[in-house]
C-alpha cells in the first residue's frame, strides 16, 4: 500500500462535499501536470489511503482520509469543450489525462500548513518543500504514521 496527499480547493470539492455524494466517491479531474498524472497512472492502486488536504483556500491543511477505489482511466473533461479542463490536443483514442477515484474514509479536524511545518519530523514531506505545487504526491509510510499518531489520532 501507498500514502498520498491530494490538494483539492474547498470551493470545488470538499471533505464535506465528498462525504455527502452517492456513494462517496469521486473522480479526481482536472489534473494538468504530467508528474500528479503519472503518479496516478504508475502508482496509485485501489486500497492506497491519501490525505485530503484543502489547498488555495484561508487555511490550507489535511481535512481528511480517503482511499483510492478505481484505478486510473480518462479524464473526461478534458474532451468537453465547455470544461475548463478542455484540452484541444488529446483525444478519446489518445487521452492525456487520467483520472483516479477516491472514496470517503473520515473527515479529521483540519491540520493546517502551519501546523504541518512545526514538526521536524515532517521537513522532507513534499507538501512543505519551497514551490511545492504538485496535486498529488506521495507521503513517506513514516510521515503518515507520524501525522497520525502525533496530530490526528492523539487529539
Amino acid at each position: 500500500m501507498r500514502y498520498w496527499l491530494m490538494k483539492s480547493e474547498p470551493d470545488d470539492c470538499s471533505i464535506d462535499d465528498l462525504a455527502a455524494m452517492p456513494g462517496q466517491t469521486v473522480a479526481w479531474y482536472g489534473v494538468r501536470n504530467y508528474q500528479a498524472r503519472n503518479f496516478m497512472r504508475d502508482q496509485m492502486q485501489p486500497g492506497d489511503l491519501a490525505f485530503f488536504y484543502h489547498s488555495s483556500c484561508a487555511e490550507p491543511g489535511i481535512a481528511g482520509i480517503v482511499e483510492v477505489s478505481r484505478r486510473a482511466y480518462p479524464d473526461t473533461t478534458q474532451f468537453d469543450p465547455a470544461s475548463r479542463f478542455y484540452d484541444p490536443k488529446s483525444s478519446p483514442d489518445d487521452p492525456r489525462w487520467l483520472n483516479v477515484e477516491v472514496r470517503f474514509v473520515r473527515k479529521v479536524r483540519l491540520v493546517a500548513l502551519s501546523e504541518l511545518r512545526q514538526h521536524e519530523a515532517l521537513a522532507n514531506m513534499r507538501v512543505l518543500q519551497k514551490a511545492s505545487r504538485l496535486s498529488i504526491t506521495p507521503v513517506d509510510p513514516a510521515e503518515w504514521r507520524y501525522i497520525h499518531e502525533h496530530l490526528i489520532d492523539a487529539r
